[in-house]
């Protein structure tokens, strides 16, 4: 949320794209994700939330936007993101990557770890927003 909101500071209008992940095993679907966001983005921003399947660079083309927004929280982050912005260049030549590193406060939040401490029992709010705290509460109350 940190990195959305400063983006909608540095463009005109940002798009979230919600990607399905053939190599991750996220705990909720593409529309979860996407209904999480929308609830939790405040309306008066200039941001879209959208589904992507396949190529990043497709979606850019379709979508006529040449920035990629990626969020950086720490050294280890960067290879992969650095490897996929020069394949994404290459794939494209007008895509342009753009890091935001998150506030201090959020560089050692990963999905994983607030999965965990949900999974144990522990408080999530502080770390991701109301709508996302209230899903993992009830999913992992099953």
């Amino acid at each position: 949320m940190d990195v959305i909101v400063r983006a909608t500071q540095l463009f005109e209008s940002v798009i979230v794209a919600v990607a399905t992940s053939e190599t991750k095993n996220p705990l909720f679907t593409v529309d979860d994700r996407m209904a999480m966001l929308r609830e939790s983005i405040d309306p008066s921003l200039p941001v879209k939330v959208m589904s992507i399947e396949g190529l990043l660079v497709d979606f850019a083309r379709e979508q006529d936007v040449f920035a990629v927004i990626r969020g950086l929280r720490a050294v280890s982050d960067f290879e992969f993101e650095f490897q996929m912005a020069l394949m994404n260049r290459k794939l494209e030549a007008r895509l342009e990557t753009v890091f935001l590193t998150p506030k201090e406060d959020y560089t050692y939040l990963s999905s994983r770890i607030v999965k965990e401490v949900a999974r144990l029992g522990g408080d999530v709010t502080p770390f991701v927003p109301a709508a996302a705290a209230r899903r993992l509460a009830g999913i992992l109350a099953r």
